[in-house]
């Protein structure tokens, strides 16, 4: 993996963002200051029907938890993205993410107007401002990602957000299997049961990816990795 970054930035407490990233590229996201949480979503650029699918990502890996390994297949049995590298070892695909009801009553109603970059923002809202970029809308919204944070069951089954899970400086690196619409934000976990509404920056950098051998870590993480890879395959030969 290239060390030296095409693009870099930072993604402030609150925000969101989208962006188009070839086949090729690797996305580098790092917790800055411990205790992030960065929603994503995957849509296909060429085919906006395309997306990210949660469940199937999950049973088709067997695993409850995302790591190094572990690929990011769309609903058409296609791979977005291969986790190649992860300093933390647990990120979660499950709770969806938090709403504009959920933060009022948690942390109080502030809008942007009023409180500039102290208010409290959503994933929902950020994730529906950026769909509308590309003509999408509510109903083409999907069960994300949700970077540095581990949602846990306990003995019961309950399921409860780990608190400060992520450390400052934990990384995860994605490498881009085919063309892929990203759109995320930094807004916070809906279980998150933080006192004050969560603040947390997060790093990105943009890579040129190594290519991928037949040796490659992710593709054979898994048999159905390799068909998920094969898949991939047939589509950028145009059939």
């Amino acid at each position: 993996m290239a060390s030296e970054a095409l693009y870099e930035t930072t993604l402030p407490p609150a925000s969101h963002w989208s962006l188009r990233l070839r086949r090729g590229t690797a996305l580098e996201l790092t917790d800055l200051e411990g205790g992030a949480n960065l929603g994503m979503l995957f849509y296909n650029p060429e085919n906006l029907l395309e997306r990210y699918n949660a469940p199937d990502t999950l049973k088709c890996q067997h695993t409850f938890k995302l790591t190094k390994g572990h690929c990011l297949y769309s609903d058409m049995g296609r791979i977005f993205a291969s986790v190649v590298e992860d300093t933390l070892g647990w990120h979660e695909t499950l709770c969806g993410t938090s709403n504009a009801q959920q933060v009022a009553e948690r942390w109080g109603k502030r809008d942007y107007q009023n409180d500039r970059n102290q208010w409290h923002q959503d994933g929902m809202s950020s994730f529906l401002v950026e769909l509308e970029k590309y003509g999408l809308g509510p109903k083409d919204m999907a069960a994300n990602l949700n970077w540095f944070s581990k949602v846990a069951p306990d003995a019961d089954g309950n399921l409860s957000l780990a608190e400060n899970h992520s450390t400052a400086g934990s990384k995860v690196v994605l490498r881009l299997e085919m063309d892929t619409l990203v759109v995320m934000h930094s807004c916070p976990h809906p279980m998150s049961q933080s006192v004050d509404y969560p603040r947390k920056p997060v790093g990105i950098r943009i890579l040129k990816a190594d290519p991928v051998g037949d040796d490659d870590y992710c593709m054979n993480f898994r048999p159905e990795n390799r068909r998920g890879f094969e898949n991939n395959r047939l589509y950028h030969l145009g059939a």
